[in-house]
């Protein structure tokens, strides 16, 4: 909430979706190290929905990439901070973005760990909006031919784009039938709850020959109230009054949950 009030830019809605996505991710089920970055065996990340970028920016810097000194240039002159992931910051693995470019990038990941008999996954973070792309679906083709059981894809599924219901726009549903024609192996977690998360990326069987998705059920602007399930904070920046009020809402939260 910060990092885009003070960039004035940003995707904050979908940030809040996928974060705990990417909590998960970094912090308990990826095999990373930040102070070897480019360690052959790591585990690669690619966000694909690279427009909420500043979920991943934060998540680096919590995990250790990067200093909060970095992540507080977002949006300024010169910055190697963009809007979208780039090469040039430490921890990223590929500049994304491009809708419908992602999956591609990580099958192509996946089979070269398979090729060259590294021990890596690959996980791949995509919106629900994306599903509209077709080149999603020529890479979920080739990676259920080439049995790629070490990619793990993930839909950030909180049923909003920047123009509406998805479902409105080019409807995606049944996700689950149409993956699973094409070979998948898909589950459903909910993604508003870390503890769920983990526990379905520690459930994968990575033996399985077939490439995993996980649909994440989120909420889009999930921890505001005024946020969740309103299309407008696809692309909402939040004047002074309601980054006020998100920022206390946020810090109640907080503290009730620590007195638990």
């Amino acid at each position: 909430m910060e990092v885009v009030y003070r960039a004035k830019a940003g995707h904050i809605g979908g940030d809040l979706s996928c974060l705990n996505v990417l909590t998960a991710l970094y912090f308990d089920v990826m095999n990373i190290d930040p102070s070897n970055p480019s360690d052959p065996d790591r585990d690669r990340f690619i966000l694909s929905k690279g427009h909420c970028v500043e979920a991943l920016y934060v998540t680096l810097e919590s995990r250790g990439y990067f200093t909060h000194e970095l992540t507080d240039t977002l949006g300024q002159f010169g910055s190697i901070l963009s809007g979208h992931p780039t090469i040039e910051v430490n921890g990223i693995e590929v500049s994304s973005g491009a809708l419908g470019h992602g999956l591609s990038i990580g099958v192509g990941m996946a089979l070269a760990a398979k090729m060259d008999s590294k021990p890596y996954r690959t996980f791949v973070v995509m919106g629900d909006g994306e599903q509209g792309e077709g080149s999603i679906y020529e890479a979920a083709m080739s990676a259920s031919h080439f049995k790629l059981d070490n990619l793990v894809a993930v839909i950030d599924r909180n049923h909003l784009q920047i123009s509406g219901n998805t479902e409105d726009v080019m409807a995606i549903e049944n996700i689950t039938e149409r993956w699973s024609s094409f070979g998948w192996d898909v589950v459903t977690a909910n993604g508003d709850d870390v503890a769920d998360l983990v526990k379905t990326f520690h459930a994968i069987d990575y033996n399985c020959g077939k490439p995993h998705l996980i649909i994440s059920e989120t909420t889009k602007g999930r921890g505001v109230s005024f946020m969740e399930n309103v299309a407008k904070w696809h692309h909402g920046v939040p004047d002074e009054e309601q980054y006020r009020t998100a920022i206390k809402e946020i810090e109640c939260r907080i503290a009730n949950e620590s007195n638990l």
